[in-house]
């Protein structure tokens, strides 16, 4: 081509190179790339359009050979650009409308050079938008090749803002839709599919912008595309037209504020303020709210049916990989003075007690092999025989379902047949107690929540007029007997009202959820993966779409509402009732949408405008038969396990008073999608053009009236976590297991965070077994820094009951390590529903650089111990802090090396001469051969920018502990293993 002028010689080459790579494909295109090919052809171009008339052959052979190799060359646009072969294409076709053998390779090589953004203007003012719309129009049979082309020519350039501008200043939106509505009426065989895709990817394209979707809400185009998508979903082949037109409306759905007075919490909590010499100078006050972003021309996040966003942890981005060798290489330093930290050797009375008073000379423990594995039951046997019971019946079951804690005693209150509410002027504590007495047991008095020390025994659940009988109960009135020890081994309801007596919340809440105080136990099936039918993210968006087209249809009524405490429904009307003013819980607000829909606003974190995903509240008032939808409105991450096969959790008192009293996992139509609604730049982090995300499911009770619990996890509270310690404490046998449970410090609402010490106890009080019991290393474990992850505290309380049973392993880890464990870190998060921050509404899990003792005492105490440990030489061997992860599978940990951090960036490991020991590696192997959950594969040991002040590299970088980790556990079970569900 370069060597030849002969025009023939000329074609015959360019037929053959065509042959050539309609055969090849992409790879004998990208060898004409890498052969100059592109240059030589658009300097061809340049010499034929010299010509008058040019040779048309010639001409379309350039175009289809140019059309077919310039995908493959990410540099052709600024090639046309510079060699001036952009008006010849756009000039030939503005001149040969009707010749469409040559009109179809310039449109093709057009779309090629749209690709790139200058070129896509440079067209634009030279008329390429107008002249599209010349070619394209409404439905025929003819030329729908060359309409196919035009209109992917035409989504192209609508890319560009200048043109998608121009489009609407000449009402070309309006246009397409009215082509899109005649394609879509005459094509009843759906055999020009591609050209109504086309359409939609134009009318896709203009609405990135704010005046086309402006443009497409005034032409009625949330109507039309409501109304054609319908009509196709009875067609599978027709879902990316669904899909497409799915993504239009969302994109053009006018966005809405969230219906609150502020995004901030509904809570405040007072913090000390900082002096501005201190290390932290700022005032922790919030910034006011901001207006909607929607003026943004940002391209909306396209989601289609299922969202694959995984996870960014397992995907490293390599501006956040820290690559600075200095930062990454471990370097021990206490950070406080060692006069200071002695004030944390009162937390370690292990390293001096000689146990002379404790334990005689001449007293030494049995044996290993005489030790009984019984004995903590035993001690459970002998609580569970004790004479206490309560009579429950139907009529109370409202009663239960929280129990009320009055600051003011008010004279007894008849509730319900048989059963009297009363006030104990000591405790100021509402009690359920029974004024008919138990045919089987001596006379029953006692209340649910008597302050006495007698412990609860046995469930005594009358027979009662419930929709499902137990197989158990006789017709002749028989009771059904549910043993409280097996709910947990733990669990003692009375306790746990003792100790939410001394829980401290902002909201001062006065009620207990039914399943805190009642406890559970696992259902007595497997429970799969929820299999997500096909379409339903589509169909839920439907129907919000259904809200803007039918307004009519829409309740829009507040049911429940934190900001407006005298919001109220009238008790004939037909709505269900919610309450959340209970520990952990957070339901804000709530509007219902239609009949049996409801929309749910969460709390945001206190002192915080944002992190929203736990949720915990109660519902009553629901018949059965109906299906009811829950859409939780204000959720934040962009993705999550609810798309894959999770469910919410719901808790039945009804079940409960059936001998199940069980957290199970319920709701039918579950996805997880991007709404209407706005968030503002401020709650967002600084983005703009952030939505929020739903979380819906739809749920059929089973019993009339009954009073249901949901969940995002399984809840445990703080009450929870202190029952269980004391039940721990009372249970233990303190001759075999050395138990001590300390303060560590008061949180900022003055709870107490709670220091735990677990090892076994020396053989004798000689001197070698003593010096052997001060000498056992530590391993210091760690829970719950993040309120929402309930799932830690679980398997913190798996691993406290472990280390506390009379199992062999574990008795041989008592007696080779000595366990600092603190199992929640953020107590006042838990209390008050919070997702992720402590009351400074901060994420307690980023201060770990630089804790503040006023505003993070737990994080600043905890590392205190931890370099007080340093400080003596007595370095942990491992360090873990548990946490929950909610877009993943399995259970994995995050570990710290500089050589795998290295690995990942451009940095060459081995140059930076680096000497690492790989035992960071050894815990997570070992767990990965021994436990089914654990997932080798998700762990990761790389150490990002955005950690750096988290526990994990905190402690390994500063402290100097090698094997530092953070242990993740899935919100939604495993597919991996034993427990692949």
């Amino acid at each position: 081509l370069q060597n030849t002028k002969d025009p023939q010689t000329i074609l015959n080459i360019l037929n053959i190179l065509i042959e050539v790579v309609s055969v090849g494909g992409g790879r004998r295109a990208s060898v004409l790339v890498t052969k100059g090919g592109t240059q030589i052809l658009l300097q061809l171009l340049l010499t034929a359009s010299k010509d008058s008339p040019p040779n048309e052959e010639l001409m379309v052979l350039l175009h289809t050979l140019l059309a077919k190799i310039g995908p493959k060359d990410k540099k052709i646009g600024m090639k046309a650009r510079i060699n001036g072969a952009l008006n010849i294409s756009l000039n030939l076709v503005k001149q040969n409308l009707q010749n469409h053998k040559l009109v179809l390779p310039c449109l093709q090589v057009l779309r090629v050079y749209s690709t790139n953004s200058v070129n896509s203007v440079s067209l634009g003012k030279n008329g390429v938008v107008e002249l599209m719309f010349k070619i394209i129009g409404p439905f025929t049979k003819k030329n729908t090749s060359l309409m196919k082309v035009a209109l992917d020519t035409l989504a192209a350039l609508l890319k560009s803002k200048t043109n998608a501008r121009r489009a609407v200043d000449r009402g070309y939106v309006q246009v397409l839709l009215t082509i899109y509505v005649d394609w879509h009426r005459h094509d009843s065989r759906h055999r020009y599919m591609l050209i109504r895709k086309g359409v939609l990817q134009c009318i896709k394209s203009v609405t990135n912008i704010k005046l086309g979707r402006k443009a497409f809400i005034d032409a009625n185009g949330m109507k039309i595309l409501y109304n054609t998508s319908q009509e196709c979903l009875a067609v599978r082949t027709l879902d990316p037209l669904v899909n497409t037109s799915s993504l239009i409306m969302r994109k053009c759905f006018p966005k809405n504020r969230l219906p609150l007075p502020t995004i901030k919490s509904a809570f405040h909590f007072q913090l000390p303020v900082i002096p501005a010499s201190g290390p932290v100078a700022q005032l922790y006050n919030l910034p006011p709210d901001d207006e909607s972003d929607d003026n943004d021309d940002a391209e909306t996040e396209s989601e289609i049916e299922t969202e694959n966003d995984d996870d960014k942890d397992q995907h490293f981005k390599n501006d956040d990989i820290e690559t600075d060798i200095n930062k990454l290489r471990p370097r021990q330093e206490l950070g406080r003075p060692i006069e200071e930290l002695k004030m944390y050797e009162q937390f370690f009375p292990e390293l001096s007690e000689n146990f002379q008073v404790k334990r005689p000379a001449f007293l030494e423990l049995p044996k290993k092999d005489s030790i009984k594995d019984s004995s903590l039951h035993q001690q459970n046997d002998q609580r569970n025989q004790l004479p206490s019971c309560q009579c429950l019946s139907q009529e109370i079951v409202k009663g239960l379902d929280r129990m009320s804690l009055q600051n003011s005693a008010k004279n007894d209150q008849y509730y319900g047949t048989g059963c009297v509410i009363k006030k104990e002027s000591k405790t100021s504590l509402t009690t359920l107690a029974c004024s008919k007495p138990c045919e089987h047991v001596s006379p029953c008095g006692s209340s649910v929540f008597e302050g006495s020390s007698v412990q609860l025994g046995k469930l005594c659940c009358t027979r009662v007029d419930s929709e499902e009988e137990d197989s158990r109960s006789s017709s002749s009135g028989e009771q059904v007997m549910l043993e409280v020890s097996d709910v947990s081994p733990v669990h003692d309801c009375d306790l746990y009202i003792e100790m939410v007596k001394n829980t401290k919340s902002i909201p001062e809440y006065s009620e207990v959820a039914y399943p805190d105080y009642f406890g559970h136990i696992p259902p007595p099936f497997k429970e799969p993966i929820l299999e997500r039918p096909y379409g339903v993210q589509r169909t839920k968006i439907s129907q919000d779409i259904e809200r803007l087209i039918h307004q009519n249809d829409i309740i829009d009524r507040v049911v429940y509402d934190l900001d407006n405490l005298s919001c109220s429904v009238p008790e004939e009307a037909d709505v269900l009732k919610f309450n959340s003013k209970f520990e952990s819980g957070n339901l804000r607000k709530v509007i219902q949408i239609r009949k049996n829909e409801y929309d749910l606003i969460l709390n945001s974190d206190i002192n915080s405008n944002h992190y929203h995903q736990w949720f915990y509240f109660e519902v009553s008032g629901m018949k059965t038969g109906i299906g009811y939808r829950f859409n939780i409105i204000n959720c934040e991450k962009s993705n999550s396990q609810f798309n894959y096969g999770m469910q919410p959790l719901m808790y039945s008192v009804q079940e409960a008073l059936n001998s199940r009293p069980s957290w199970t996992r319920v709701g039918t139509d579950i996805c997880y999608y991007k709404n209407h609604f706005s968030r503002s730049s401020i709650a967002a982090g600084g983005q703009k053009g952030k939505s929020y995300y739903t979380i819906t499911f739809t749920v059929t009770f089973q019993h009339k009236d009954d009073v249901c619990y949901f969940a995002y996890h399984y809840p445990y509270t703080y009450s929870t976590l202190k029952m269980h310690l004391q039940k721990l404490e009372s249970m233990h046998n303190p001759q075999q297991i050395y138990f001590r449970q300390d303060v560590l410090c008061e949180t900022l609402a003055g709870n107490n965070c709670p220091l735990v010490t677990i090892t076994a106890m020396p053989e004798s009080n000689y001197y070698e077994h003593i010096c052997q019991f001060r000498n056992r290393p530590y391993v210091f474990l760690s829970a719950r820094v993040h309120p929402g992850e309930t799932n830690a505290s679980w398997v913190m309380k798996g691993t406290l009951e472990y280390l506390m049973s009379n199992n062999p392993s574990a008795q041989c880890l008592r007696e080779s390590y000595i366990f600092k464990i603190i199992p929640m870190l953020n107590p006042d998060g838990v209390i008050n529903g919070n997702h992720r921050c402590s009351l400074s509404g901060e994420d307690l899990n980023r201060q770990w650089q630089n804790p503040n003792p006023d505003l993070h005492p737990t994080i600043y105490h905890a590392k205190g111990l931890l370099q007080y440990l340093a400080a003596i030489k007595r370095l942990p061997v491992v360090y873990c802090d548990y946490h929950g992860h909610s877009r993943k599978k399995n259970v994995f940990m995050y570990g710290c090396s500089i050589k795998e951090t290295m690995w990942h960036t451009n940095v060459n490991a081995a140059s930076c001469d680096l000497m690492e020991d790989p035992g960071y590696r050894a815990l997570p192997k070992i767990l990965s051969q021994t436990a089914p959950a654990f997932c080798m594969g998700s762990c990761s040991f790389v150490v990002e920018k955005s950690k750096e002040s988290t526990a994990r590299v905190v402690v390994w970088r500063e402290i100097g502990v090698q094997r530092s980790y953070t242990m993740e556990s899935t919100l939604c079970g495993c597919d991996q293993g034993k427990y692949k569900v």
